[in-house]
């Protein structure tokens, strides 16, 4: 049981930044010690810092939920940032697109281009492609990721080395401008370095959730990246500098 509300609190705590203890443990049916025990074990993580009367998100610390939670939080926003997308993408492109829920929403979007090369290691976009006439999609091979539908690995790399890409449109786990873009599986970061040496130009989508905050892995320094297409809820502050970097930042 400990374990189960335990999971249950971090999915809590990615998806809204805060929780409250009285509200837990009238959740969880157990007495607000137990749950000042549960939170205070997460802050000695460096996952989350106790407040009074709660906890929130550590920000310098994310954990990757799952896909599905990840598919619904902030739709809208990428949605926008899809359509936002589909602009730079130009008839006859050979393109990468990287796995993500954003990249997913994009995908949706390509409907209508001409002459559309897609390499991705995403399973669901290459399903949600596939019966598009205009558009060839390779799928990268590789071993499957459990609940996710991504491939990576050996076979992907040496697969992806074998072409040169247009535009890759690389999806984002975290961002700052100081350490660069950063992600969760190591694997999957690895192949996006492989990416990154094999297209001409890259455009990171990110909705404003991602700003800010750190994850295990880095994929690439800020330097690696053209332009940026976010929400306009992200930190002005995080605009302003990406842009002294000049990276070309598009609001969505």
């Amino acid at each position: 049981m400990k374990i189960q509300r335990r999971d249950e609190i971090l999915r809590l705590l990615t998806e809204n930044r805060i929780v409250k203890a009285n509200q837990l443990a009238e959740q969880f049916q157990v007495s607000a010690e137990t749950i000042r025990r549960d939170l205070s074990e997460l802050e000695r993580e460096g996952i989350a810092r106790r407040t009074h009367g709660g906890a929130i998100l550590n920000t310098t610390y994310s954990m990757e939920p799952d896909y599905s939670d990840r598919e619904m939080k902030n739709f809208e926003e990428k949605v926008r940032i899809g359509k936002k997308a589909v602009e730079i993408v130009e008839d006859g492109d050979t393109i990468i697109l990287d796995i993500g829920t954003t990249v997913l929403e994009f995908a949706r979007m390509l409907k209508g281009k001409k002459k559309i090369t897609v390499l991705t290691n995403s399973l669901a976009i290459a399903m949600t492609l596939m019966d598009d006439p205009n558009i060839t999609v390779i799928v990268l091979g590789g071993l499957v990721r459990c609940g996710e539908g991504t491939t990576s690995g050996f076979w992907s790399e040496e697969m992806i080395d074998g072409f040169y890409a247009d535009k890759l449109f690389l999806g984002v786990g975290a961002i700052e401008t100081q350490t660069g873009v950063m992600d969760y599986d190591i694997s999957e970061t690895n192949l996006r370095r492989h990416f990154l040496k094999h297209s001409k130009q890259v455009i990171a989508m990110a909705d404003y959730s991602k700003f800010g905050i750190k994850a295990l892995n880095i994929v690439c320094p800020i330097s690696s990246i053209d332009c940026v297409i976010t929400d306009e809820q992200t930190d002005k502050k995080m605009v302003k500098e990406l842009r002294e970097q000049n990276i070309e930042v598009v609001i969505a």
